[in-house]
């Protein structure tokens, strides 16, 4: 079994290198953002607590994320059998601790964590572009400074939260995207994690 968390700012590619993760070790995807996502477009009344804080930049409260994610992952179990991507989980050291604590009720726990590193210029010309492509209403200018602002003051402690615990692999988020690809791949198969 390998679970990973997939970190990096928004616009950082963790959704791109994800595909490849899922594809290549067979692991079961978790994206927060698309179970908020879809519980938004169905309405659920998760749904509207979720949109109240996205539609701000602003993070969803941990209480309410990990009942989200416990429910999916007791709903899922056949499907995590050879291990998890959390993508865009956890996002605080709240969180992670939290993240940590379920994954050891199920007897198992974050193996590695892969850190896409982008400036701040590219993760805002990357965010822009894909809301002109995807029509993805977070992806405006105002709603991006919000949300990297979030990122550096909640999110990026988190760095030091795992490189601590030694399961942060930084990776250069800048290049083409099977470059980055190679250097997750060569970093995970030097600490033990072939597929």
């Amino acid at each position: 079994m390998l679970n990973i968390v997939i970190f990096g700012a928004p616009g950082s590619g963790k959704g791109t290198q994800s595909e490849r993760l899922i594809r290549d070790y067979g692991l079961h995807h978790i994206s927060t953002g698309e179970l908020l996502r879809d519980h938004i477009a169905r309405g659920t009344e998760l749904g509207k607590i979720a949109d109240s804080f996205i539609s701000k930049g602003q993070l969803i409260p941990d209480d309410l994320m990990i009942r989200v994610l416990a429910h999916h992952l007791e709903n899922n179990s056949d499907k995590t059998a050879a291990g998890v991507i959390f993508d865009g989980f956890p996002r605080t050291i709240p969180q992670a601790e939290a993240l940590g604590k379920l994954l050891k009720e199920h007897n198992t726990d974050v193996h590695a964590v892969v850190g896409l590193e982008v400036d701040e210029d590219e993760l805002i010309r990357r965010m822009i572009e894909r809301g002109r492509q995807s029509g993805r209403s977070d992806d405006n200018p105002e709603t991006i400074k919000k949300r990297l602002d979030v990122y550096h003051n909640s999110t990026s402690p988190l760095r030091d939260y795992y490189k601590e615990q030694g399961k942060y692999h930084a990776i250069d988020g800048k290049g083409d995207v099977e470059s980055i690809y190679n250097s997750i791949r060569d970093s995970l198969a030097r600490n033990g994690f072939e597929n």
